[in-house]
């Protein structure tokens, strides 16, 4: 439920940020993990906010989300 700003306060630049018009796509990675997030606007003329996140190890196999995350924030 956080925007773009407080996403990058937490995990830093991401290493990819794909817009579109009704998303935007931040992916995050530390060579360990990639995580991908998906912001959507909960309503016309509102920030996009993180409706959906998945994460992978560097191999591709899945992984969860909040550890990568953690694990992104330590870097």
């Amino acid at each position: 439920g956080v925007d773009a700003r407080a996403l990058v306060r937490l995990l830093g630049e991401p290493r990819l940020d794909i817009r579109d018009p009704a998303s935007r796509k931040l992916q995050f990675s530390d060579g360990r993990c990639v995580l991908d997030t998906y912001l959507y606007a909960p309503g016309a003329r509102r920030e996009p906010v993180v409706t959906f996140a998945e994460a992978r190890r560097a191999d591709g196999t899945e992984m969860d989300w909040g550890a990568c995350a953690t694990q992104l924030k330590g870097r």
